[in-house]
């Protein structure tokens, strides 16, 4: 397939790449941490095609070279409108560290899997160095790195509190979420000619204002400062229930309030996020014209790992209203979901067949959780009225349409597609919407049938799912249903199997150290999953991570919305033994059991664990 392509049939990362597009002079510059994939799975390649579909010049540096004389920041010169700035698909630190703030030693999005290609921050490294070179040209931030760090938030990596990312970046404009409506909009107006410094209530917006600047204006608006970020820092309760403002702007269906948080002598102006795209909008993004292939420079120094995981993957929708405490998904894409048409989907499955490596699989029909495809509300004007996190925690709402026939519909169409061998359902599946006791309710959704579905034609031998945890009270902060919830779903699953004479294994996985959970809850998880016969040979441990209520629990020692006191494992003495139950069956942790379980009184865990080892 990449044969078939021309040079510029890329975005252009290099002048002669622009000159051959007949470009002296570029409109955007878009700088990313990331390798320069031209799929939609990547963003930085998303937001290049969107700013070429508004007919300006753009091109990419990927992955620029901080560390020599910057010749990467000054290759393309100055552009006409601005400069853009992302940290790539993922939070850097993220990218960078393990849970115990250990170096990674790869980076899935580099050639060949190469660690040392970014900065940490590059956000902010970037911005800094372009600042530095081009102070009188505008700067974009965005992607999920930005998105996050909007406002004050707890920083695990440098363990404390840090302002707003457009503070210590200087960045111009900050585009939170999912950005192609803001960057469309922001696009539109400077072809007119509006001056950039005026563009201040553009929606999915924030910037930064001084103390002496009048704020912008807008009629239908409402605005709710925050605690100052300097309040946050003596006062970790003032920082905790700025979440729940926060949480609560954000699961608006028709938002309308500016958060602002002022920081020493400056403000930042955060604008209220644009309404869930519809489908239309939706399939204008999926159908720009990527070669969804590895710009060829790359084609020396190995593949790029996170490419090769979805390059014949399918992302349905996007969104997620499950509101899990621990999850940044709800704060960047939305909790409302927005979902591409069937034709948009099937047109994508068809190119993947077309692709020389493809060998008849389609590694994912999925999205953020895989069965939430054109799920909304039944009457949207009760869910104007409404405010919740999670339409499925603690329980799922009356109003929550769960149709699961239009997602068994397009798998089946895909299935029929000449040279599709199989379709991969590998995104998570949230079991508790396939629970039902109501066999109307089961019927009218189809619940069991999409179940049916999924475990007959759309996984290979295993089904991964995530209970998270078995205690109820863990299991209550972080938004997840009641164990006996995975119990029923267990139940379910194994019943198929049983009907179809298929020997399918249920992979389920949890998390250690969260918020709320103790060693005796970590032992009881263990005790239960060994009945269960769960050999668990992984487990992730809890990574606080900005913009989350599991994150500003951990950092503030209170819950957002009651301002009660939550436990937390800090220590990494205490995140390894949380961690150690769960192996059990290792030979060298049968002492550690023994001593730990005795000193909790519980010899009836010790029993358990260690009997017939």
């Amino acid at each position: 397939m990449q044969n078939k392509y021309q040079i510029t049939d890329w975005l252009p990362t290099t002048v002669k790449e622009a000159q051959q597009r007949g470009w002296d002079e570029l409109d955007v510059i878009l700088f990313s941490g990331d390798a320069y994939v031209d799929h939609p799975a990547f963003g930085t390649s998303v937001i290049g095609r969107i700013i070429e579909a508004e007919g300006l010049r753009v091109a990419i540096v990927p992955q620029p070279n901080w560390r020599d004389d910057l010749r990467d920041f000054k290759k393309f010169g100055r552009p006409g409108l601005f400069f853009a700035v992302t940290a790539g698909v993922m939070d850097s630190m993220v990218n960078h560290y393990t849970a115990r703030k250990r170096r990674r030693s790869n980076d899935a999005y580099t050639p060949g899997g190469a660690p040392g290609f970014r900065p940490d921050y590059p956000t902010i490294v970037y911005t800094k160095i372009l600042k530095d070179l081009f102070p009188e040209v505008p700067v974009v931030i965005g992607g999920v790195e930005a998105s996050l760090r909007r406002l004050a938030h707890y920083d695990y990596w440098a363990d404390r509190l840090r302002p707003s990312i457009l503070v210590d970046s200087g960045a111009d404009l900050l585009i939170y979420g999912m950005g192609e409506q803001p960057l469309r909009e922001l696009l539109r107006l400077l072809k007119k000619g509006v001056p950039f410094h005026t563009l201040k209530t553009i929606r999915q917006t924030a910037i930064l204002l001084d103390s002496n600047q009048p704020p912008p204006k807008v009629k239908k608006w409402n605005t709710l400062e925050l605690a100052s970020f300097e309040t946050c820092l003596k006062n970790k309760k003032a920082f905790a229930r700025n979440f729940k403002f926060i949480e609560k702007e954000s699961n608006t269906l028709e938002p309308a309030t500016v958060l602002i948080q002022k920081t020493a002598n400056k403000t930042v102006w955060v604008n209220p996020p644009f309404p869930v795209m519809n489908e239309k909008e939706m399939d204008s993004i999926f159908d720009l014209p990527y070669t969804r292939l590895p710009h060829p420079k790359y084609r020396r120094r190995g593949p790029i790992p996170a490419y090769e995981m979805i390059r014949h993957s399918i992302n349905m929708h996007r969104g997620c209203f499950g509101g899990c405490s621990f999850c940044t998904i709800s704060a960047h894409q939305g909790k409302f979901i927005a979902s591409r048409s069937k034709e948009s989907i099937l047109k994508e499955a068809r190119a993947i067949t077309q692709m020389p490596d493809f060998k008849g699989y389609i590694s994912d029909l999925g999205g953020p959780s895989a069965n939430m495809y054109r799920m909304a509300g039944i009457d949207l004007d009760l869910c104007k009225q409404c405010k919740r996190a999670s339409c499925i925690f603690p329980n799922i709402c009356f109003n929550l349409n769960i149709d699961h026939r239009p997602m068994i519909d397009i798998y089946r169409s895909v299935a029929q597609i000449p040279g599709v061998k199989k379709a991969f359902v590998s995104s998570g599946i949230r079991y508790d919407l396939l629970v039902s006791d109501q066999k109307t309710s089961d019927k009218k959704y189809g619940l069991s049938a999409y179940l049916e579905q999924v475990v007959l034609h759309h996984v290979s031998g295993r089904l991964k799912v995530a209970p998270e945890h078995t205690s109820e009270r863990v299991l209550r902060i972080m938004r997840k249903p009641s164990f006996k919830t995975f119990f029923a779903f267990k139940k379910k699953f194994e019943a198929l199997n049983r009907k179809h004479g298929l020997k399918q294994q249920l992979i389920p996985y949890f998390i250690s150290s969260h918020p709320a959970s103790t060693p005796e809850d970590m032992a009881e998880l263990a005790a239960i999953t060994k009945e269960l016969g769960f050999h668990l040979e992984q487990v992730q441990d809890f990574t606080p991570t900005p913009m989350t209520l599991a994150t500003v629990i951990y950092y503030s020692g209170y819950h957002p919305y009651t301002l009660q006191k939550v436990y937390t494992a800090h220590t990494i003495e205490e995140k390894t033994e949380q961690n150690r139950f769960f192996f059990w069956y290792k030979k060298e942790n049968r002492g550690w059991i023994k001593k730990q379980l005795s000193r909790m009184r519980r010899l009836d865990l010790l029993e358990y664990l260690l009997r017939s080892i």
